[in-house]
C-alpha cells in the first residue's frame, strides 16, 4: 500500500507496531521521524521502523523537498501473546552480577552497530526466511523464563536440527561475527543499509567473517543452541536503527 504525502514523496507499507515503511522523496531531503534523524540515500529513498510498543502516531517531517512536508502517521497497534520457557539452567535464567555484567557489555557494543548506519540500500535486492523450519517463537511476545518475566522476545524463532543451514535473508555486509555471547551464543549481524540489520543468535556454528560482504541467501551458518537457547533453533532478528522490528513484517515488505 501507498501512502502519498505529497507529490514529492510516496510511503510504501502500513506503519504498524513491530513494522517497516520504505519511503521514496526527493533527492538531498531531510528527514526526521518524532524529531529523530533518518538516514537517506543519494537518492532520496528511506526506512522507517516503528518498535513493538510504538505509540499510536509518529510525526513525519521531510525538508527540502522543496518545501517541507509534514504527517502524522497513524500506527496500528497489535496485540502481543506470552511465552513461557522453562528448563532454563538457573546461571542463564537467573545471571549472577558478573553476568549480567557482560549481557550489559554485549548488548551496548550491540546497539553500538546498530547506530552507525550505512547510505546503500543493499536491501533492494529482496529479502527471504533465513532457514527452514517450524516458527517456534514469534516476535513481541512477552516471555516468562522459568516463572521470571523477561524482556519481550525481539526475534522470530524457527526449530530446525542443529547443523541445519542458515542464510543471509538480505545482501549486505557483515558487521558481527560473535563466537560467544552470554544470551545469543554464536551470532551474526548484517548490516544491510539505512539503518536495516538482520541478526541470527544461537548458531552451531559461523561461516562468516565482520566485513565480508554477503548475498541474499549465501550460508552464514548452521542453527544451534548456543547461548540462551533450551534447543536448537535459529533466532532471526530485523532491526532498524536500535528499533526491533518483527521479521514477519520485514519479509512481508521487502521479499522478492
Amino acid at each position: 500500500m501507498s501512502l502519498p504525502l505529497q507529490a514529492q514523496t510516496v510511503l510504501t507499507g502500513s506503519p504498524e507496531q513491530g513494522g517497516l515503511v520504505l519511503g521514496q522523496t526527493s533527492p538531498g531531503a531531510r528527514v526526521s521521524l518524532d524529531g529523530r534523524d533518518v538516514p537517506v540515500a543519494a537518492d532520496g529513498l528511506f526506512l522507517l521502523g516503528f518498535g513493538r510498543d510504538a505509540a499510536e502516531a509518529a510525526r513525519l517531517v521531510i525538508e527540502g523537498t522543496p518545501a517541507t512536508e509534514e504527517r502524522l502517521l497513524v500506527v496500528a497497534r497489535r496485540d502481543w501473546p506470552v511465552q513461557k520457557v522453562e528448563g532454563l539452567p538457573r546461571d542463564k535464567a537467573e545471571p549472577d552480577p558478573v553476568a549480567v555484567a557482560r549481557i550489559k557489555a554485549e548488548s551496548q557494543m550491540m546497539r553500538d552497530l546498530r547506530g552507525r548506519p550505512t547510505p546503500l540500500a543493499q536491501f533492494l535486492s529482496g529479502l527471504e526466511r533465513p532457514a527452514t523450519g517450524i516458527v517456534s517463537g514469534v516476535f513481541g511476545s512477552q516471555r516468562f523464563y522459568n516463572g521470571n518475566p523477561g524482556a519481550p522476545h525481539s526475534g522470530l524463532d524457527i526449530a530446525g536440527p542443529t547443523g541445519s543451514p542458515v542464510r543471509a535473508a538480505a545482501d549486505g555486509v557483515v558487521v558481527l561475527a560473535a563466537p560467544d555471547l552470554f544470551l545469543t551464543g554464536r551470532t551474526v549481524m548484517i548490516d544491510h543499509g539505512l539503518g536495516l540489520m538482520s541478526s541470527y543468535a544461537h548458531l552451531s556454528a559461523i561461516a562468516v567473517t565482520a566485513g565480508q560482504r554477503v548475498i541474499r541467501g549465501q550460508p552464514i551458518g548452521a542453527i544451534g543452541a548456543s547461548g540462551l537457547a533450551t534447543g536448537a533453533h535459529l533466532h532471526w532478528g530485523m532491526s532498524w536503527q536500535e528499533v526491533r522490528l518483527d521479521p514477519v513484517s520485514v519479509e512481508k515488505l521487502l521479499r522478492r
